[in-house]
């Protein structure tokens, strides 16, 4: 009986409690609070899209699959991932510009035997090669090494500008400038291009009618980008067309109120005057029906998500773990807030979801991937202090 004993399986608890053990609670439970507001905001504006809520469901328990494989990978492996991954996704690029698939004059995808859009690949692999990077060098920094970093990332966002999608340029830009930063970049260099930026910003303002006027052409950006400037702009000088999108936006959010319509009951979303309202614009349906207190509850969500994510990376005990948790906070960080201010009308109009929120299957998965790597970071610290 003794020896019988000893063979018995040990409970179910007991065996999943080394899986879960180091799973950041209050991270997962931000992620919760934006996953239900997702599924709420995309069963309301999705009435009529068919299958989308469903999908975007699936989707969400796709990307919590990749959370959880990917958060049992320890830090130390993923830096193994860094060189590959990145090597794969620059010449998956280089593909798409030599013999790429076209779609609405972009050329973004690429056919290895199923058609891929190699840009998201970056997304993740950009800050993996730049913590990789750092983590080499730590201890013998020099202004070259920032240099080569400036490199690496130049390379992929120059070819992603290139197809043209400036929404994931941006993301990958903002991720690989998140590592330099947080690996120790003076703040001597990084003011003088913020004011640069910001007083191109205030001519353009000031100078607005002339450099939008017909016929005016502006260097290195597309005609679809400066039309989209312009747009942002002076919204009115087109309001069926280039600035209905920002329009609409606006009178949804407006109408929204202290308070809200109130779930199903947004008007803008349910006649369909909210264009993309189940993708890029669906921050105005979520504004329509749940108003600024809504608002409000859901900027703290991303808020709190994003303070966990740089706690995070400051309790990390490694720098590879430091850069990486920090960049892929600071993608959530991006993600929301550019969507939120091209909606508002703040900024122009890119292809950025909403994350948790939006509809969209890649970008889902890459923000469960991101989120498990977060946990994989906050997992080995809390196993290394136990």
């Amino acid at each position: 009986m003794q020896m019988a004993a000893v063979f018995d399986k040990p409970p179910l608890r007991n065996r999943l409690l080394p899986v879960l053990q180091g799973f950041d609670g209050p991270l997962a439970f931000a992620v919760f609070l934006l996953a239900c507001a997702g599924l709420l905001t995309m069963y309301s504006s999705g009435f009529d899209h068919g299958t989308r809520f469903a999908d975007h469901g699936r989707n969400m328990v796709l990307a919590g699959v990749i959370l959880f494989v990917v958060a049992q990978i320890p830090p130390q492996r993923l830096m193994v991932f860094a060189v590959p991954l990145y090597t794969v996704g620059v010449a998956l690029l280089i593909a798409v510009a030599v013999m790429g698939v076209t779609k609405k004059g972009a050329k973004r995808w690429v056919n290895v035997g199923v058609v891929i859009q190699p840009s998201e690949i970056l997304k993740i692999a950009m800050p993996l090669m730049l913590s990789w990077w750092f983590q080499k060098r730590e201890g013998q920094l020099r202004p070259l090494d920032f240099v080569v970093a400036a490199l690496l990332l130049a390379v992929p966002v120059g070819l992603i500008m290139k197809q043209p999608d400036l929404g994931t340029a941006l993301l990958v830009l903002s991720a690989g400038i998140s590592v330099i930063f947080f690996a120790g970049l003076s703040w001597k260099l990084i003011v003088p291009p913020l004011v640069l930026g910001l007083g191109v910003v205030v001519l353009v303002v000031m100078f607005e009618p002339r450099i939008c006027a017909e016929g005016v052409r502006w260097p290195i950006l597309h005609d679809y980008q400066q039309q989209r400037i312009c747009t942002l702009l002076d919204p009115s000088k087109d309001p069926l067309g280039k600035g209905f999108h920002i329009i609409q936006g606006m009178i949804a959010i407006g109408s929204g109120g202290m308070f809200g319509k109130g779930f199903m009951q947004g008007t803008q979303t349910h006649l369909e005057f909210i264009p993309e309202r189940t993708t890029d614009f669906i921050f105005a349906a979520f504004s329509e029906e749940f108003g600024l207190v809504g608002n409000a509850c859901l900027i703290l969500a991303f808020l709190f998500l994003v303070l966990r994510g740089l706690a995070i990376a400051l309790d990390a005990s490694t720098l590879f773990s430091r850069l990486l948790a920090g960049s892929v906070t600071m993608i959530f960080f991006t993600y929301a807030f550019v969507n939120m201010g091209m909606v508002s009308g703040i900024l122009p109009v890119v292809g950025v979801p909403l994350p948790f929120i939006s509809y969209g299957g890649t970008a889902m998965v890459t923000l469960g991937l991101g989120l498990g790597i977060l946990m994989s970071i906050a997992k080995a610290r809390r196993l290394v202090q136990s």
